[in-house]
């Protein structure tokens, strides 16, 4: 990238370290387990107990902390063994036995055994957890008695021996391996859980590639490499800063100046033109298609949206064409839950059409001719105050007047949670992208009757109890033979769901991230689909042996008269000058800046 600026000048001293291209300066390539990222997010993490998390921030932290006994190999859907080495199913489709890694220990230090997977799934499905994932696991024999608080043990749970685990279901789940690979089952130690009780989320252990090191709520959390991981090679990184409170602009314009390597909000709307027409950083933006849509959910519990005409009059109010436009058309509008990627997605549906004329009409049937207050609930990271507004603006035309309620995302997620909080929320910045690649996952945790429940996803507190048992018949077919029905299946259930309008679904978005010209990565694992937003435990760094910056952007530097500023609120520092003469030596106008990461 910066080559054309910096040929011809004898700068390997310096810029060992440098965030720029091995290419650029015929540098070698990053080594694994050196080296530290800073990744920035607006708001702070709400737990990273697996249990429990289930935000946008958390997910791929909570990845890089455990293990579950399958996983993804990386940046694909492609499933795979982990803390498992081989499984075998039974011919009926209910039996899963699973052999175990020996050697694994959490980081306390202690061996992983299989009476930590059953532990691990009881705690789940346990209704004092309040897990929001418990009803993923319903298939597995006793899910009922446990849930209904009649038992604290699932007996469809087998400790054969530590390195042997076997599960019986009560029917095939044809979705069961990918339920093995989700956060939810991702293995904890009991006695850590014990020890720190409802703070296990702020003090987590695990046996994941990384551990935490430090949590200051407000300000960052610190990941240090797992020495004794077992995948070898991995991690790649020494540690992980993720600083909280920042700012999605602020975050861009650090990392621009070499200071962020990763925005973990993504790029700000505001700021994406720009950046994508900059030569110098348009090469830093990874792009890639996400099992995800963004939606308005409709509290079916609360009026006005206890009524179906209601529901439906806001969905033919809202203009998705301009929400779009709003975020500068990364998305495309979206008619229905499923993305238009995932299998069982209706290409035969329309959909709502976008009406205020018949949506003032329903309105007036549903017995608010006069017109009707309400109450929406959205984060407060840009661009979804300004999506909030578009969607106010929609509905004050048909007679609407909606309150704004702009929180920060865990106290929105908090209020979704609960029967009777929040009328309606925009889940921008939220919003669902498939856990696993089945249209099972759209349903359960946030249209299914398993998901209305206090601290679940499912905010429209919608549940359709012929739905469900029909989604149930679906997950039971398990036998490949029949996967092209199931999908059927599928694809009726979820045209059925938008009959009943709980949701608004307004786009399906495309997921860019930016990084700094230091990270080594694949693309795909900078919008993995599954360790979302990114699989950290595979990135790298490029030149760390000295941890030293090149960019066009930041810090002015005088070569020749020879001072570097290092940090912006640091003191200028004198070094040698370079050994330059006329012939080699850069002019002014092409000089480009050094930054020097203290």
């Amino acid at each position: 990238m910066f080559s054309k600026a910096l040929k011809g000048v004898a700068l390997a001293a310096l810029i060992a370290g440098a965030g720029i291209t091995a290419a650029t300066l015929g540098a070698d390539p990053a080594k694994a387990g050196e080296g530290n990222i800073v990744v920035t997010y607006k708001d702070d993490v709400s737990t990273l107990d697996p249990a429990i998390g289930y935000d946008w921030q958390n997910w791929s932290m909570i990845k890089s902390l455990f293990d579950g006994l399958m996983d993804y190999e990386p940046g694909t859907t492609t499933l795979k063994p982990d803390l498992a080495t081989d499984y075998t199913v039974s011919d009926d489709g209910l039996t899963y036995t699973f052999n175990l890694r020996k050697g694994v220990t959490f980081h306390n230090g202690r061996e992983f055994k299989a009476s930590d997977v059953k532990y691990t799934l009881e705690r789940v499905v346990n209704p004092k957890t309040q897990s929001p994932g418990a009803g993923f696991f319903d298939t597995i024999k006793g899910f009922a008695e446990e849930s209904a608080g009649e038992t604290d043990s699932l007996s469809g749970i087998e400790v054969v021996d530590d390195y042997t685990v076997k599960f019986t279901l009560n029917q095939p789940d044809a979705a069961f391996l990918h339920k093995m690979a989700l956060n939810f089952a991702h293995i904890v130690p009991k006695e850590a859980v014990e020890e720190w009780g409802q703070d296990f989320g702020k003090h987590p252990v695990g046996t994941g590639a990384f551990a935490l090191q430090d949590w200051t709520l407000g300000q960052h959390l610190i990941f240090k490499a797992n020495p004794d991981y077992h995948i070898d090679g991995i991690p790649k990184l020494d540690s992980i800063t993720v600083e909280v409170g920042q700012e999605p602009v602020v975050a861009l314009l650090r990392l621009q100046r070499g200071e962020v390597d990763i925005a973990g909000d993504g790029i700000p709307p505001a700021k994406f033109l720009e950046v994508m027409n900059d030569p110098e950083y348009k090469d830093l933006v990874v792009s890639g298609e996400q099992l995800h849509t963004s939606y308005i959910t409709l509290n079916t519990n609360i009026p006005p949206f206890d009524n179906l005409k209601v529901r439906e009059a806001v969905n033919m109010a809202v203009n998705k064409d301009r929400i779009v436009r709003v975020i500068n058309g990364r998305a495309q509008p979206a008619n229905q839950p499923l993305p238009p990627l995932m299998p069982g997605y209706n290409t035969d549906y329309k959909g709502y059409a976008f009406d205020p004329d018949k949506a003032k009409e329903l309105l007036a049937e549903a017995g608010y001719a006069d017109g009707v207050e309400t109450t929406l609930f959205v984060a407060n990271t840009d661009p979804q105050p300004r999506i909030a507004q578009a969607i106010q603006q929609d509905l004050s035309a048909i007679g609407m007047k909606v309150e704004i309620k702009s929180l920060a995302q865990a106290n929105v997620i908090a209020a979704g949670g609960e029967a009777d909080q929040a009328p309606m929320i925009w889940s921008g910045g939220m919003a669902w992208i498939a856990d696993f690649p089945d249209p099972s996952n759209f349903y359960g945790p946030i249209l299914g009757c398993g998901g209305a429940v206090p601290g679940g996803w499912n905010w429209s507190w919608y549940c359709n109890e012929e739905l469900d048992a029909e989604a149930s018949k679906a997950d039971a077919m398990a036998d490949p033979s029949q996967a092209d029905a199931r999908i059927d299946m599928w694809r009726d259930i979820f045209t059925k769901i938008m009959a009943d309008a709980p949701w608004v679904p307004v786009f399906n978005e495309q997921r860019f991230t930016i990084r700094s010209p230091r990270i080594v990565a694949d693309d795909a694992l900078l919008v993995d689909p599954v360790h979302i937003p990114v699989h950290y435990d595979y990135i790298a760094v490029k030149y760390t042996c000295a941890n030293v910056r090149i960019t066009q952007s930041t810090l002015r530097t005088v070569i020749m008269g020879g001072i570097i500023r290092s940090h912006p609120h640091r003191q200028w520092r004198p070094v040698p000058p370079l050994n330059l003469n006329a012939s080699t030596a850069p002019q002014a106008s092409s000089m480009k800046t050094v930054r020097l990461r203290m």
